[in-house]
């Protein structure tokens, strides 16, 4: 899968884009790019004022930015509520601008709607995940704002240092639950 993209491309045509953040999104995009129907896969920043910020101002927490995907998806192969559905299993929305050990605005739980019809379902869909997380749900839902492309070392970040320890004791786990969880809606050409 191309990771690619050119900055402030559009999707193809008859494609949508879906823009989460979920906390760190090394732990987002490989999950995301093993799913049947989406096409592309981007770390990025998004929700901020700050133009074309960096990690290191995003990590300071003063550019308003998460950390987010942009996932370009073909939704005649998967819908966007089957997009949230993984997005709500692999990342906890119940607590504040915190997932584990990585704390800050910048791992907030969002997500940044294109359309009329993904604010909708987005909203639908976080109803569901309020009653089966049994808590409140602190995702945010926001129309999508600008969106920055983060540097090429942070693109498909898991795959070049798997054995790095973030990667082994944080993301190795969550893209296995994710597996055993969605194994009927991966790629086939996904690895196991």
């Amino acid at each position: 899968m191309s990771i690619r993209k050119p900055l402030g491309a559009q999707p193809a045509p008859g494609h949508q884009f879906a823009t989460l953040g979920g906390g760190c999104f090394w732990c987002l995009e490989p999950v995301f790019a093993e799913l049947e129907g989406v096409v592309d896969v981007e770390s990025g920043y998004s929700g901020g004022p700050v133009d074309n910020p960096s990690y290191r101002q995003v990590c300071e927490g003063d550019t308003g930015h998460a950390e987010v995907v942009r996932l370009e998806f073909d939704p005649a192969r998967i819908s966007y509520r089957e997009i949230l559905e993984v997005f709500f299993a692999v990342h906890d929305p119940t607590t504040l601008n915190q997932q584990g050990n990585d704390v800050g605005t910048q791992y907030r739980s969002v997500i940044f709607f294109h359309t009329p019809e993904q604010q909708r379902t987005a909203a639908e869909v976080i109803e569901q995940a309020r009653s089966a997380w049994g808590r409140d749900i602190v995702t945010q839902l926001e129309p999508a704002p600008a969106y920055f492309r983060a540097e090429d070392y942070h693109q498909e970040y898991f795959r070049h240092n798997p054995a790095q320890g973030y990667c082994m004791l944080v993301i190795a786990p969550k893209l296995e639950k994710f597996r055993k969880t969605f194994a009927r809606k991966r790629r086939a050409s996904a690895a196991v």
